[in-house]
């Protein structure tokens, strides 16, 4: 192994990452597997500089002029004055308007305190969703927040305000002062793409499509819908053994029902009542690419009680709820209707958009920015309507459809008291929902607020997918009851809150270290610099695997499965398909993290080797 030839601590000068450019650096720290140094610039910017990018600081010394009619009295330092000197000559603190190529000019410019601007380099989250509120694994970093957009400034001294090319790599050439100030375009080299930004629009990103591109796109949008009603016919049979031949779909007219429609409507008319009361604290989310942070209400919580008391208030008055499980299929459909919908306007309104309020994930193709959504924040006015979409209707609705079925459960099974499997069912989603109620801020930092628009795949996810396949084991209990002893329940409900503590801990541990990374609590915990300046943990839940919010999600998905026996395999598809699910997830989480984080992910897999399951994956 190569000796270090800077220690911790040294002042030296280390090149501006894509110019010739050298700045005053402190050197922090070297990592002897990559030989590489992380040094803090003046303006509080730290870097992975490479050793041939260092250089001490007496190897600056002034060059000569090119002018072979340069004397010593030109020279920087020199005490003597030319006896030629004209005594008209303006004082040498006085501001030149000759050619800038003259030798007197540029000592000059020399003389005079430049002043460097150092814009930090915030790169695009990447990020994702581990369920439908804490979003995709983004990497836990210390120092989590990006650097301001604002400019940081500070001043040479006059011993280091040589104009830009004086530090150069390369051959000497003459630059105008009022170049360094360009800001028409900026080029961010990365590993594996190149981020171009400009100042009329955020940085767009030379990629692949994901999800199999259009094709696949197009497959999902016209498959999932039909496989979600082939999954609730199979549950209502008598016998539903995935071996015997599907049930037909019903006819259109069957399952089509206006009134239906109009419930599903007013249920989200209510739910965007409860959004805009002014209840609950006001935060900002993460900055956008202009350097803005959108505000956000957090009364989700608030929503839920609402909801309870106006439920508790319709059972009081005798409003028939088990209506809704008499037409379920109706309401899925009305659910569907409404969310293609509000897809159809989210995707017009994104045509008009300017390109600072385009999605990172779009793409331009039509069909398939229709699917993961071209605009990032589509507000109506104060009213967001990605944010409320992704905790509101779905969410809540979800708690409100297994009441339903366990209701029925006790009307066609003829029960004084729900079984013991719904009300385990009941009680662990209820939690679920809950603690994503009251953690509603860490929503914010996920992939589905930050990187993906709002398209048919949120809004299908949102009003669809999670009220109607969530509470899929409530929906099968109705039909196929199973009693569970109670030493049976005791084992789910310990594995169960196995897999809570998992989740919580692990995602409270990373929203603690992004918030206050010096907190006194969290100084135990060790991180990997990377050269976007931000930290990687390697200890406490994020050094056991990384991904551990997942392998509590999934533990708790087979506690809320286990209640309805082993008879059948359908309702443990929301295992099989949530583990699909967090798969891809991992997968598209590994290559943005490779490609943001270069070396330093590579040292967080060699530190981490598991991905979610200790030992396994």
């Amino acid at each position: 192994m190569p000796s270090r030839k800077f220690a911790d601590g040294e002042v030296v000068r280390g090149r501006w990452p894509g110019s010739s450019l050298y700045y005053e650096v402190e050197i922090l720290s070297h990592d002897s597997d990559s030989q590489l140094y992380t040094v803090k610039y003046k303006d509080g910017t730290e870097l992975e500089l490479k050793e041939s990018d260092i250089k001490p600081l007496t190897s600056f010394r002034q060059r000569k002029s090119g002018s072979t009619s340069s004397s010593p009295s030109r020279r920087r330092g020199s005490r003597s004055r030319s006896r030629s000197r004209s005594p008209g000559r303006p004082p040498r603190s006085s501001r030149r308007s000759a050619s800038a190529s003259h030798p007197a000019d540029i000592k000059e410019m020399r003389k005079e305190v430049l002043e460097v601007k150092l814009t930090p380099l915030v790169l695009k989250p990447f990020g994702n969703s581990i369920s439908r509120y804490n979003g995709e694994p983004e990497r836990t970093e210390r120092d989590g927040l990006p650097h301001r957009n604002t400019e940081e400034k500070f001043h040479l001294s006059e011993e280091s305000s040589y104009i830009s090319t004086q530090y150069g790599l390369w051959p000497r050439r003459e630059i105008k002062l009022k170049d360094t100030d360009s800001k028409e375009e900026n080029i961010v080299a990365t590993k594996g793409s190149t981020l171009l930004k400009t100042s009329e629009g955020p940085a767009t990103q030379t990629k692949g499509l994901e999800f199999g591109g259009v094709p696949g796109v197009l497959l999902i949008m016209l498959g999932l819908p039909a496989f979600l009603f082939l999954l609730l016919l199979m549950c209502e049979q008598e016998e539903p053994s995935l071996l015997n031949f599907p049930p037909p779909l019903p006819a259109l007219s069957d399952l089509w029902e206006t009134r239906m429609f109009g419930v599903y409507l007013l249920w989200f008319l209510l739910q965007a009542l409860f959004y805009l009361l002014p209840v609950g604290k006001v935060v900002e989310g993460m900055p956008l690419t202009d350097g803005r942070r959108l505000k956000y209400r957090l009364n989700g919580f608030y929503a839920l009680l609402l909801t309870a008391v106006a439920v508790g208030a319709a059972m009081f008055w005798g409003v028939p709820l088990l209506f809704v499980h008499e037409h379920f299929l109706q309401l899925v459909l009305a659910a569907f209707a409404f969310a293609v919908a509000l897809s159809a306007y989210l995707a017009v309104r994104a045509a008009g958009a300017p390109p600072a309020a385009l999605a990172p994930a779009s793409s331009g193709n039509a069909i398939y920015d229709f699917f993961i959504g071209r605009e990032l924040n589509p507000r109506i006015g104060t009213f967001d309507l990605k944010y409320f979409c992704e905790l509101r209707p779905g969410l809540i609705g979800w708690v409100v459809v297994n009441l339903v079925m366990l209701l029925a459960e006790m009307k066609l099974q003829d029960r004084a008291a729900p079984s013991l499997a719904m009300i385990l069912v009941n009680s662990f989603q209820l939690l679920y929902v809950v603690d994503a109620l009251w953690n509603e801020e860490a929503l914010l930092t996920t992939m589905d607020i930050t990187h993906d628009g709002f398209g048919f795949m949120l809004a299908f996810g949102d009003l669809v997918w999670v009220p109607f396949i969530y509470s899929f084991q409530a929906f099968y209990l109705v039909s196929h009851p199973n009693e569970v002893s109670w030493p049976m329940a005791s084992l789910i409900i310990a594995l169960k809150l196995c897999g809570y503590v998992i989740f919580r801990c692990a995602n409270s541990q990373k929203n603690a270290f992004r918030k206050n990374p010096s907190d006194p609590k969290l100084a135990h915990l060790k991180t990997i610099h990377t050269s976007t300046g931000k930290n990687l943990l390697v200890s406490g839940w994020w050094g056991f695997v990384r991904h551990p919010n997942y392998l509590g999600d999934l533990i708790m998905a087979l506690a809320w499965s286990l209640p309805c026996g082993f008879k059948h395999i359908l309702p443990y598809f929301y295992v099989i398909y949530f583990a699909l699910l967090l798969l891809h997830r991992e997968a598209r989480d590994e290559r943005q993290c490779r490609t943001k984080y270069g070396r330093a992910w590579e040292q967080y897999r060699r530190r981490v080797p598991y991905r979610i399951v200790p030992y396994v994956y």
